[in-house]
């Protein structure tokens, strides 16, 4: 699977050798990050592929749950996250009780959990450049896309009690990325089914949003600044600060150095909207950079569910609806399910009895319902 990258060049990322999934370390976790549920929770290092095709090295955990596996092995869960930021305090693997991403870690650790207490092995990758050299290239399909995969095969090697049956889940950031996941295939690992909750889209759209100061733009500041450095770590020749006016910038670049997504809220609460970009500000590169990264034209290969929350500000259920009739004209086995009153971060919890019963119906060769 290769996303497109329109007006982004290559760049070289610090190599890693081996093969995809290969174990390069594996160290208890006793931090935030470990789940209580688990028998066992790891973090581990390991190879995987970045957004332009090169080897790299990416930090992940994984929890084994307690017990005697099924026959076969563990079934794996491995989660994509949501949006935390791109500096490499941000990394999931890296969370503690007073982190500056644990306002989001929380809520996701408590929601994976319930994954490892029910008997999966639950692992969940930093993505690229969160934690290790390089910068984060956000929303990058084809990179998160690998990068979740790789970690259970990593996994594996840790954990020999690690079955082959795979199942993706991801949230926001990760909902797009597990749409990515489901696109792809995987011949040495049995990827049975997906679930997106609340997946990222129209990221080209936040530039202009915010640039016309369009109602709610406020709350999409700060995810901006995510997006801009995301494109900047695609290719470190597209700058920011060409964009922004210097207050702007300063966020941009406090959020590539120590500032996670609760920070940049922060620092963008009092940036008034008309003082975010430069007069002369060309968005045309960002734009068609993210044009290229959306889920719209993908071909899913396994069936999957899709969660929403009506009361979700920051990705609309519109758009989420339109992405899922999208899908649906090329792959059948989807199921739309709304969630009301839930908002963006509510909708992890809101779903997790239906995406249980989902992934458990596959295990058990049901076939779930589709909406398309």
């Amino acid at each position: 699977m290769c996303a497109a990258t329109a007006g982004i060049t290559a760049v070289p990322a610090q190599a890693a050798p081996g093969q995809r999934g290969k174990l390069i370390s594996s160290a208890p976790l006793t931090n935030a990050a470990a789940l209580p549920s688990a028998a066992k929770n790891r973090f581990v290092t390991y190879v995987s592929e970045g957004a332009r095709g090169q080897r790299i090295r990416v930090t992940g955990t994984v929890a084994v749950p307690k017990g005697t596996p099924p026959r076969g092995g563990w079934p794996v869960l491995s989660w994509a996250h949501g949006t935390t930021g791109t500096a490499d305090a941000c990394a999931p693997s890296a969370d503690t009780a007073n982190g500056p991403a644990h306002d989001y870690l929380s809520i996701t650790e408590k929601y994976l959990d319930k994954w490892v207490a029910r008997g999966f092995a639950v692992v969940q990758t930093d993505y690229e450049g969160l934690g290790t050299p390089g910068g984060h290239p956000y929303m990058n399909g084809a990179s998160e896309a690998n990068a979740v995969t790789d970690i259970v095969r990593a996994a594996r090697r840790a954990d020999h009690r690690i079955g082959r049956d795979w199942f993706v889940a991801g949230h926001s950031q990760g909902g797009q990325a597990t749409l990515y996941t489901a696109a792809s295939r995987s011949r040495d690992i049995r990827l049975r089914g997906a679930v997106a909750i609340a997946p990222g889209s129209q990221m080209s759209q936040a530039a202009e949003y915010v640039k016309a100061q369009h109602p709610g733009a406020e709350t999409a500041l700060p995810f901006l600044f995510v997006l801009l450095n995301g494109a900047k770590a695609a290719d470190p020749s597209f700058v920011p600060e060409d964009l922004l006016t210097p207050r702007a910038g300063a966020a941009a670049k406090a959020g590539r150095t120590n500032a996670c997504l609760l920070q940049l809220k922060q620092l963008s609460a009092n940036l008034p909207l008309d003082k975010v970009f430069r007069a002369d500000a060309d968005l045309t590169r960002f734009e068609n950079y993210y044009d290229s990264q959306e889920a719209l034209g993908l071909n899913l290969k396994v069936p999957t569910l899709v969660a929403q929350g009506t009361a979700d500000r920051e990705v609309s259920p519109a758009a989420t609806q339109n992405l899922v009739k999208d899908l649906c004209s090329r792959y059948g086995s989807i199921a739309y399910r709304a969630f009301d009153g839930a908002d963006h971060r509510a909708s992890i919890d809101a779903s997790f009895e239906a995406s249980l019963k989902f992934v458990q119906d596959l295990r058990a060769g049901r076939t779930p319902p589709t909406t398309c």
